[in-house]
C-alpha cells in the first residue's frame, strides 16, 4: 500500500504536480523528479514503485549504505516552456516539508540536476537530499565526498551524467553474452544524460551504435555512427547536431526509430515509448530499459525480445550516489565504474539465470533484500 500521495496545482500556469513516496525505510525514500507534458499521477505511482524495488535490489549487507524506500516525483508541464525554471521552483516549495525529512531526489526525464539545485537554492533547503543526511556518520564528510564526485569529468563529460548509461550498457553486454549474439549493433532511443552515456560505452566495447533518436528524429547508419562526436556536440536537453553528422549518415522521421534494424534495442527516453500499437514493429534480440516503464505490460507481452527491466537496467544512478555519499566507493571515476560494472554484471547475471522472466525475477530479489533490510532495522 502507498505510504503518502500529493497532487499539487499551480495556479499561475495552470500545470499540476505529484509526489508519491511508496515506502519508507529507516525513515527516509528516494526518487527523482521528472517534467514532462502530460505526466499523470498513475506514471508518478508506478514509478514509485519501481524504485522501492531499485533501492533494494543493489542492497549488499556489508556496505555502508543500506536501501531506502521508493518515491516519485513528477510535474505535468513541458520543460521547454520559457517557464518551466518558475514552475519547477514553485513545485519544490510546496513540497519543501517532505524533502526536508521524508523524501531524497534527484534528475530525471525533463530535467537536470544542476536545474533543480538552484532551484533548492531559492526556496532555501540546504539539498535535494538533506532527508537522508540523519543517516550519515559525518554528514560534512559525505556531502564533500559526493560534491567532489560531481565535479569529475571523464572525456569531457560530467561523471554524473556517465554512471547511469554505463551502467546499462554493462547490463546490456551481459544480456549479449547471455544470448551469445555476435558482433551486436543497437539502437539507442533519447539521447541524453541516460541514453548518450549508453551509447557511448555500448560503443567502446565494440558494439556497433546503428541508430539514435533524440526530440527532433532518427540518425541512423548501418556501418555505425560516430558516437563520441554526437555526444560531445549534443545540446543541453539531449539533441544531436546535425551539422556533426557524415555523409553516409542517415536521416529519418522520429517515428520510424523502430524501423532501423539492431539487435540490441535502448529505449532510453520517455514511459510508454513501446506499446499495443508499435510492439510489432520491435525487431530486437535484446531490450534493455534506460527509461523509467518505457514498454507497456500489453506490449511486452506482444514481443519475442529478452527485455531486461528498467529496475534492474538503470538502477546504477541511484545506487551511485548513495555508494558514493555512504563512502562504499571513493569520488572518482575509477572507483565508480568498477563498483558499476561488478555490481550490474552480476545483478544482471542473476536475473536472466533465474527461471522466472527478468521482471519477475527482480520483483522477487527485491522483496526478499526488503524483508531482510526491515529485519534489521
Amino acid at each position: 500500500m502507498t505510504y503518502l500521495e500529493v497532487t499539487w496545482n499551480d495556479p499561475a500556469t495552470g500545470a499540476r504536480g505529484y509526489l508519491v513516496i511508496d515506502r519508507l525505510v529507516r525513515g527516509v525514500s528516494s526518487g527523482g523528479l521528472r517534467m514532462r507534458a502530460g505526466c499523470t499521477l498513475d506514471e508518478v505511482r508506478g514509478l514509485a514503485e519501481g524504485m522501492t524495488a531499485k533501492e533494494a535490489l543493489n542492497y549488499d549487507p556489508e556496505a555502508r549504505y543500506v536501501p531506502l524506500g521508493g518515491a516519485k516525483g513528477g510535474i505535468d508541464f513541458d520543460p521547454y516552456d520559457a517557464r518551466a525554471t518558475e514552475v519547477l521552483t514553485a513545485y519544490l516549495f510546496a513540497m519543501s516539508p517532505y524533502i526536508e525529512r521524508f523524501w531524497t531526489m534527484g534528475e530525471d526525464l525533463g530535467l537536470r540536476q544542476s536545474t533543480i539545485d538552484e532551484a533548492i537554492g531559492k526556496i532555501g533547503l540546504r539539498s535535494s537530499i538533506q532527508a537522508v543526511y540523519p543517516l550519515l556518520d559525518d554528514e560534512h564528510e559525505a556531502r564533500q565526498r559526493l560534491a567532489d564526485a560531481f565535479g569529475v569529468t571523464v572525456d569531457g563529460v560530467g561523471l554524473d551524467e556517465l554512471v547511469g548509461g554505463y551502467g546499462v550498457a554493462q547490463a546490456a553486454l551481459q544480456g549479449v553474452q547471455h544470448l551469445r549474439i555476435e558482433n551486436p549493433t543497437a539502437f539507442v532511443q533519447g539521447f541524453g544524460s541516460m541514453g548518450g552515456a549508453t551509447a557511448r560505452y555500448l560503443a567502446r566495447a565494440g558494439v556497433r551504435v546503428v541508430g539514435l533518436a533524440d526530440i527532433h528524429g532518427v540518425v541512423s547508419n548501418p556501418d555505425g555512427l560516430d558516437v563520441e562526436t554526437l555526444l560531445l556536440s549534443r545540446d543541453a536537453h539531449g539533441g544531436i547536431d546535425r551539422a556533426q553528422l557524415r555523409p553516409e549518415d542517415r536521416e529519418l522521421d522520429g517515428d520510424r526509430w523502430l524501423s532501423v534494424e539492431a539487435d540490441v534495442l535502448v529505449p532510453a527516453a520517455t514511459s510508454y515509448a513501446i506499446h499495443e500499437d508499435n510492439a510489432h514493429a520491435v525487431q530486437a534480440k535484446l531490450l534493455v530499459e534506460a527509461a523509467n516503464m518505457p514498454v507497456t505490460a500489453e506490449a511486452e507481452a506482444r514481443i519475442s525480445a529478452l527485455v531486461i527491466p528498467d529496475v534492474v537496467a538503470n538502477s546504477a544512478t541511484n545506487s551511485w550516489w548513495w555508494w558514493t555519499l555512504f563512502g562504499d566507493i571513493e569520488p572518482t571515476a575509477e572507483s565508480a565504474f568498477a563498483k558499476i560494472g561488478t555490481t550490474m554484471r552480476r545483478l544482471v547475471a542473476r536475473v536472466l539465470d533465474d527461471e522466472a522472466s527478468p521482471r519477475e525475477a527482480a520483483r522477487r530479489i527485491a522483496a526478499e533484500a526488503i524483508e531482510e533490510v526491515e529485519r534489521r532495522f
